[in-house]
């Protein structure tokens, strides 16, 4: 295996383990259905949270790497998933705000970077493997929760569309808590499939050579 990504894969499970880890430790006090996972971050446990978010950035960014390396991802794709790890360190880094008690700019900026990491994520899935016909079958899947993710955002903003033309909280359209944790689960299963390819021994970076039936060497291999 790809030792970047190999590492990557490590990370973003341990990622997932963590704050997978505090929705269930803390199931009676946060309402999964209502409450975001951002609510980690405001108590106790908001260094845990943050260890979580910094460890799923961390290894999307050695995925990364490993895309770059192994020739699987173009500019664009590496751009949005470095987005992608940029949001989640900002999600991390300025807490969630509590919008019934007024504005906050910390809670501005963790908006911001939330909608940054939900979106870039599956737009970095699909245009990374894009050419999935041709590689494993990772690739395939990187490439479905990909649009999967972007569905959930589609659907997301039309209950934000819908809560703003009813009068209506956006965040009391939907079980928020709920939707949120669907989506993190179908992006973050598309940054797996991205890491399990490049770490397959599968992958070349170029088509090899052909060997004649007759068992001859090719004329490339010949000359040398």
């Amino acid at each position: 295996m790809h030792g970047p990504a190999r590492a990557g894969l490590a990370a973003v499970a341990a990622g997932a383990v963590v704050i997978a880890g505090l929705d269930i430790a803390y199931l009676g006090e946060i309402n999964p259905l209502r409450r975001t996972i951002s609510e980690h971050g405001l108590g106790d446990e908001a260094w845990v949270f943050g260890l979580g978010v910094a460890l799923l950035a961390m290894g999307s960014l050695a995925i990364g790497v490993s895309l770059l390396r192994r020739r699987l991802a173009g500019a664009l794709g590496l751009v949005a998933l470095l987005g992608w790890s940029l949001g989640l360190l900002v999600v991390a880094w300025f807490p969630k705000h509590d919008w019934s008690v007024g504005p906050s700019v910390s809670g501005s900026i963790h908006r911001v970077g939330s909608f940054v990491a939900f979106l870039c994520l599956p737009v970095a899935a699909m245009l990374i493997a894009r050419t999935w016909r041709k590689h494993p079958r990772a690739a395939l899947a990187a490439f479905v929760l990909g649009g999967a993710s972007l569905l959930w955002v589609a659907g997301i903003a039309t209950m934000i569309a819908i809560g703003n033309s009813n009068g209506m909280a956006w965040w009391r359209v939907m079980p928020l808590g709920l939707v949120e944790r669907g989506l993190a689960v179908t992006e973050v299963g598309a940054l797996i499939a991205l890491g399990v390819w490049a770490a397959s021994r599968a992958v070349t970076n170029g088509p090899a050579p052909l060997r004649p039936v007759d068992g001859t060497r090719p004329a490339t291999e010949a000359g040398r």
